[in-house]
C-alpha cells in the first residue's frame, strides 16, 4: 500500500529493538489473548497476581515470568504485581539505572490495573527483614529461602556490531561476495544480504518478483538459524530507491541521488548520544550518511541592502571592489558595513570587523580602531561585533554568496612580516594551484576553505573546486550533497568568471586532476573504523541518567553532558569525548568540525541545553542516583538501603506526612478505603507513638539518634515518620527549595520525539501522567496538548490591563513602543488572539505548541516575542 517506500523492520515479541520501544512509554506488556486465541480477552474483573522482570537503562523491556520464586535471581529487576500493593524486588547485582527504569512500569501498573490507588514497596536482595515490606514479600512465595543463580537464555545474548558482508541472494541461496561495498554491486533483479552481526538488512532490486523476495526472507531466516544467531538479532529490508542512512552508511560509496531528497528523513539530527563507557572511549551504534536534512534557518538580517567591506592595510582601508566581496585572505582583517531596512522601514546597520587567523597584532589593532570610528560617526547605531576566522556566525556568512577564505594575505603589514620571518609566501594566485573545500549547503553556512592542494585533503563528504592555472575543476565526493555540488560549480564561476569548468565524479578523475594534486594519494575512507554513537530514540529528560556521560548533537552546537556520579576521571575527558564525536560527525554526518562544544554538569544545564527537552526543574536538583532520583520523583520514598539524604520536600512528602499523621491519629480513615492493608500496619498506640516521636525530632532537628533505628516494629516506624516529617520542615524553611511541579515522568516527555523528523507517536499520547502536585503553579506546569502555561495568573494579567487577557502583536512584542504589563514575558505569545497567532506563526495555537520546545523558540525569536 505505501508502494514499496517504506523500510520493513521485523519485530519479535520480548526482543524488541529500542528505537520500537521508544514509541511506547513507559513500556510494553503484552495482554492474553488476540487473534490466535479467538480474541479472547482477560478477565478484567478478576485480578490476578503477576511478576514480571525489567530489562533496560533506557527503553525498558517488561515480560511476565512464572510467579514462583525459581523465576527470582540475583543480577535482574522484578515486579511483583498484587492486589493491593506492587513490590520491586532488586536483585543484589542488578543495574541501578534498571531499578530506575522499573519504577516507571510500577507507575504504569498502578495507573492502569489499580486506578492510581495501591501501595508500592521496595524490596532489596539480602535485606530480610520480618515486619517490614521485604517480610510481606517473602511470605507470597511461600516464606523466605535463597534464591538460584541466573540462567543465561536469549534474552542476554547481545551481539556486536561487526564490518558488513555482502551476500547475493540466487533461488534462495546466500553467496558471499568478496568486494568492496560499493552501490554499483547491486543490481535490479536480485536481492542482496548485508550482515552486520547484530543487524541484518535484505535489500530487494525494483525488478524482482514476488516470489524471489519470499525465498529471500526465508533464506535470510534459516541464515540466524544455521549461524545459531540470537533472537535479539534485527532484520530490516529496504527497497531500492528507498534505502535509509543507516544502510547506506554500511557502503565504502554511495552516491547522492538528488532526485531521491524524501526518503532519507527517518533519522534526524537533533539527538542524544549515550557515550558508552568502554576501552579507548569507543563509540558504538549506527551512522548516518550526509544527505541533506530539513534544518531551521536562523534568523537572518533583512536582503537586497548596501554591502561595503574594506581591508585594512597599515594606517589606511581599502574598499574591495563588488565582484570581490566575498574573498578574505587569512592574513588579512577586514571591516564590514551592512546597510539596510528593518520590517518598519527604519534605518539599521550591521557593522563587525574581521581578523584573520595569520593577521599580525598591528592589523588587528586598527580593523579595530577603524570599525570603533565608524562606529562613532553613524552616532552608535550599528551593532558592533568582532568576528574571528572560523567562528563566523550565520548573520555574517548570509551576507556573501559566496564566502571564501583563502590563504596568505595582501596587507602590506602581512607581506612585511613573511618577508622578515623567512616564511614561504603561501598567498592565493589567480594563475596558480589552489584547492577549495565545498562543505555548506545553505546560505548561511556555505563557508568555502582555501586547503593545501595535495589529494589527501580529498573526503568522500565534500565537494571540492581545484584551481590549475586557467583551468577549473569541480570535484564530486561519492557521500556529498546535491546542495554542496551546487555549490561547487557556483564557487567556480566565482574564482574564475567565464571559464570553462571540467566536472569529475569520485572515481572519475582524469590525469590532468591527479598532476595539479602532485599525483594520487589515498584519503579519508568513508568505510573508515565506525567510531559511532549509540542514539537514543525519542529522547527525553529521563535519558539523562546521573551515572553517564551523553552527548546532544543539535547540528549547530554540540554538549557533552556529565551527571553527577559520574566519576571525577572521566569528567575531565568531557572535551576530548566531544572532539571525538565531533570527528566522526565530521567525516560521516557533515557536522562541521569547527561547531561550538560545550561541557554541562548536572544541575548547572543553561537554557539553550534545556530548550531541546520538556524540562522539568525538580528532577535536575534531587539527589541520589538514579534509582533513588526516579524513587523519589514519583513516590516520594526511598528503599530500605537508600540514602537518608535523598529528597528535597515540597507536595511530595508533605502528602506522605500528611497520610501519616491521619493514618495515626484516625485509624478508622483507612478502612474506608476498601484497600486491605496488613495487619502490622494498623493505626493505634504505635502508630501514635511514631507520629509524636516524628513531631519530637522535626521540631527538634538538632538531635540526632546515638544509635541506628530498630530494624524491625515500633522503631521502623518511628524512624520513617522522623524521617519524611523532619525533611518536610527543613524544606518547608528553607527558601531555596524547589518547588514540585507538575512532572510527567510516563509519557510527558514524549513531544521531544519531534527531534527527529519520525515525530511522537500518537500511541503514546494517551499514556498515563504522574503529578506529585497537579495544582501547584508556575515551574512550567504542562497542560492539554503540550502547552506551557504562563507563570502569570489570568487574574493577576486582567488586573493589570482592565480586564483584558489578549493583546495585540504589536503590544507583544519585545521592542513595543507600548509594551503590556502583567504578563509572563517568557510566554508572549499565548497573549495573542487565535487569529492573530496565526497570522504571525503561520499555524494554529495546537499545532504550534505539538512542535518541541527548541523550535517553538525559534519561531518565538523570530517574530520577536522571545
Amino acid at each position: 500500500m505505501l508502494g514499496g517506500r517504506a523500510v520493513q523492520h521485523r519485530e519479535l515479541q520480548g526482543y524488541e529493538s529500542d528505537k520500537f520501544l521508544s514509541y511506547f512509554k513507559p513500556c510494553i506488556i503484552p495482554l492474553e489473548g488476540g487473534f490466535a486465541s479467538g480474541f479472547k480477552t482477560p478477565e478484567e474483573d478478576k485480578f490476578e497476581t503477576r511478576l514480571y522482570i525489567c530489562k533496560g537503562k533506557r527503553a525498558i523491556r517488561v515480560k511476565e515470568v512464572p510467579f514462583a520464586r525459581s523465576s527470582l535471581n540475583h543480577d535482574d529487576v522484578f515486579i511483583l504485581d498484587t492486589e493491593n500493593k506492587i513490590y520491586q524486588f532488586n536483585g543484589a547485582n542488578s543495574n541501578i539505572q534498571e531499578r530506575a527504569k522499573a519504577l516507571e512500569a510500577i507507575q504504569h501498573l498502578k495507573e492502569t490495573y489499580h486506578n492510581g490507588v495501591c501501595d508500592v514497596a521496595i524490596v532489596d536482595d539480602g535485606k530480610l527483614q520480618a515486619e517490614s515490606d521485604s517480610g510481606e514479600f517473602w511470605v507470597l512465595f511461600g516464606g523466605f529461602a535463597p534464591i538460584g543463580k541466573k540462567a543465561i537464555c536469549d534474552d542476554d545474548v547481545v551481539l556486536e556490531t561487526t564490518a558488513p558482508k555482502l551476500y547475493s541472494i540466487n533461488n534462495g541461496q546466500l553467496k558471499l561476495e568478496d568486494t568492496v561495498l560499493t552501490k554499483s554491486i547491486l543490481e535490479n533483479n536480485k536481492c542482496f544480504l548485508v550482515d552486520c552481526g547484530s543487524d541484518l538488512f535484505i535489500w530487494v532490486g525494483r525488478l524482482t518478483q514476488v516470489e524471489e523476495r519470499k525465498a529471500a526472507s526465508a533464506a535470510v531466516e534459516e541464515f540466524i538459524a544455521t549461524q545459531n544467531r540470537p533472537k535479539t538479532t534485527r532484520v530490516t529490508r529496504v527497497i531500492q530507491g528507498y534505502e535509509n542512512h543507516t544502510f547506506k552508511s554500511k557502503f565504502e560509496s554511495w552516491p547522492v541521488n538528488s532526485a531521491a531528497g524524501s526518503a532519507g528523513a527517518e533519522e534526524g539530527r537533533g539527538k542524544v548520544a549515550a557515550l558508552l563507557k568502554q576501552q579507548g572511549v569507543d563509540i558504538k551504534g549506527a551512522s548516518k550518511s550526509s544527505a541533506p536534512v530539513d534544518e531551521e534557518v536562523p534568523p537572518l538580517l533583512e536582503g537586497d541592502g548596501k554591502l561595503e567591506v574594506y581591508c585594512v592595510n597599515g594606517s589606511a582601508k581599502t574598499a574591495l571592489p563588488k565582484e570581490e566581496l566575498g574573498k578574505f585572505y587569512s592574513g588579512d582583517c577586514y571591516i564590514v558595513l551592512y546597510t539596510y531596512h528593518s520590517g518598519d522601514k527604519r534605518e539599521e546597520f550591521y557593522l563587525t570587523y574581521w581578523i584573520g587567523k595569520d593577521s599580525i597584532p598591528e592589523d588587528q589593532e586598527m580593523a579595530f580602531q577603524t570599525a570603533n570610528s565608524i562606529w562613532n560617526s553613524l552616532k552608535g547605531r550599528p551593532i558592533l561585533g568582532r568576528i574571528y576566522q572560523g567562528k563566523e556566525p550565520p548573520q555574517f556568512i548570509a551576507l556573501f554568496q559566496p564566502m571564501v577564505i583563502l590563504k596568505g594575505g595582501i596587507s602590506s603589514g602581512y607581506q612585511k612580516f613573511v618577508e622578515e620571518k623567512g616564511l614561504k609566501d603561501e598567498t592565493y594566485s589567480g594563475d596558480g594551484i589552489a584547492l577549495f573545500r565545498i562543505s555548506g549547503t545553505s546560505i548561511h553556512n556555505n563557508k568555502v576553505l582555501q586547503v593545501d592542494a595535495v589529494s589527501s585533503n580529498l573526503s568522500p563528504t565534500d565537494c571540492f573546486v581545484l584551481q590549475s592555472g586557467n583551468s577549473m575543476f569541480t570535484w564530486i565526493g561519492n557521500a556529498s550533497s546535491y546542495e554542496q555540488q551546487q555549490w561547487a560549480a557556483k564557487v567556480a564561476e566565482f574564482l574564475k568568471p567565464g571559464v570553462a569548468v571540467k566536472h569529475c565524479k569520485e572515481g572519475t578523475e582524469s590525469s590532468a586532476f591527479w598532476f595539479a594534486l602532485g599525483g594520487k594519494q589515498n584519503y579519508t575512507s568513508r568505510n573508515a573504523t565506525h567510531d559511532v554513537v549509540t542514539e537514543i530514540f525519542n529522547f527525553s529528560q529521563d535519558d539523562l541518567l546521573t551515572e553517564d556521560m551523553m552527548v546532544l548533537d543539535t547540528h549547530g552546537e554540540v554538549f557533552v553532558w556529565m551527571g553527577q556520579c559520574v566519576d571525577a576521571k572521566e569528567k575531565q575527558k568531557a572535551f576530548e569525548i566531544g572532539q571525538k564525536y565531533v570527528e566522526h560527525a565530521a567525516a560521516f554526518e557533515s557536522l562541521s568540525p569547527d561547531v561550538p562544544l560545550y561541557k554541562v554538569v548536572e544541575g548547572n544545564e543553561p537554557c539553550f541545553f534545556r530548550t531541546y527537552f520538556s524540562w522539568d526543574n525538580t528532577r535536575s536538583v534531587i539527589h541520589g542516583n538514579s534509582f533513588q532520583k526516579k524513587l523519589s520523583l514519583l513516590f516520594g520514598m526511598r528503599s530500605e538501603s537508600g540514602s537518608k539524604s535523598s529528597g528535597d520536600g515540597g507536595p511530595t512528602q508533605r502528602a506522605s506526612a500528611l497520610a501519616a499523621l491521619s493514618s495515626a491519629f484516625n485509624p478508622s480513615a483507612q478502612k474506608n478505603k476498601g484497600n486491605d492493608r496488613p495487619k502490622s500496619s494498623d493505626g493505634g498506640p504505635t502508630q501514635r507513638a511514631s507520629a509524636m516521636a516524628a513531631l519530637t525530632s522535626a521540631f527538634n532537628p538538632s538531635a540526632k539518634p546515638k544509635s541506628p533505628p530498630p530494624r524491625a516494629g515500633q522503631g521502623s516506624q518511628r524512624a520513617a515518620a522522623v524521617a519524611a516529617l523532619s525533611n518536610v520542615l527543613t524544606a518547608e524553611g528553607s527558601s531555596q527549595s524547589p518547588r514540585i511541579g507538575r512532572s510527567s515522568p510516563m509519557a510527558g516527555d514524549a513531544d521531544t520525539a519531534e527531534l527527529t523528523p519520525s515525530a511522537a507517536s500518537p500511541l503514546s499520547e494517551g499514556a498515563s501522567e504522574f503529578s506529585a502536585d497537579k495544582d501547584a503553579p508556575g515551574d512550567g506546569a504542562l497542560s492539554e496538548g503540550g502547552r506551557t502555561e504562563p507563570d502569570v495568573s489570568v487574574e493577576q494579567t486582567a488586573n493589570e490591563n482592565g480586564g483584558e487577557t489578549t493583546f495585540s502583536y504589536d503590544r507583544l512584542i519585545s521592542k513595543s513602543t507600548n509594551p503590556v504589563r502583567g504578563i509572563d514575558y517568557k510566554r508572549r505569545e499565548t497573549y495573542l488572539s487565535d487569529s492573530e497567532f496565526q497570522t504571525v506563526f503561520g499555524i494554529t495555537k495546537e499545532e504550534f505548541y505539538q512542535q518541541p520546545g527548541w523550535k517553538q523558540e525559534l519561531q518565538k525569536r523570530k517574530h520577536d516575542l522571545f
